[in-house]
């Protein structure tokens, strides 16, 4: 079960993953942690070809759900060791924002890490790598990345906000 909130991410309720992914538009919350390596270059993950959501693109480092009675700083901490097998790391809130598509609604509570340790993706993923700001920006709106990556990318690291890159 996942929790159901209202903007602020105060709890309203509860429903399966399902109901929240089929067009119900119903609120969730989710974690996105962007991890960037001393030189400045951001990981991403690729996701296989097997997603229901966005097979096959480019996204951002860590991204998961918040478990129902979970909080955000736990979720954040499970999920990028689920996904990448990082932990001990240090995080910093960037932003929270709704983020909707055809599909589903999203509070996403946004983070960043420098982090310059093994990166080990789980089967979850189909692997991942570090890219430079300019391969980033070279490959925006060519249908590399998915539209929460790029929709996030574009609010925290376009915004003439050099500081929150690394």
């Amino acid at each position: 079960m996942l929790p159901l909130v209202d903007e602020e991410g105060n709890l309203t309720g509860a429903a399966t993953r399902g109901e929240c992914h089929d067009g119900s538009k119903l609120l969730h919350p989710v974690v996105h942690l962007h991890v960037f390596n001393r030189q400045g270059k951001l990981y991403l993950q690729k996701r296989p070809a097997w997603k229901d959501i966005q097979p096959g693109k480019w996204d951002t480092s860590v991204g998961g759900h918040i478990d129902l009675g979970e909080n955000v700083e736990a979720a954040l901490k499970r999920e990028a060791y689920e996904e990448l097998g990082i932990q001990g790391f240090t995080s910093e809130k960037l932003i929270h924002y709704v983020f909707e598509s055809e599909r589903e609604k999203e509070l996403v509570f946004a983070y960043k890490t420098v982090y310059d340790g093994i990166i080990a993706p789980s089967n979850e993923l189909d692997g991942g790598r570090f890219w430079t700001m300019d391969e980033i920006y070279e490959s925006l709106g060519k249908e590399v990345f998915t539209p929460n990556f790029e929709n996030e990318f574009q609010k925290i690291f376009m915004k003439g906000n050099n500081s929150s890159a690394t």
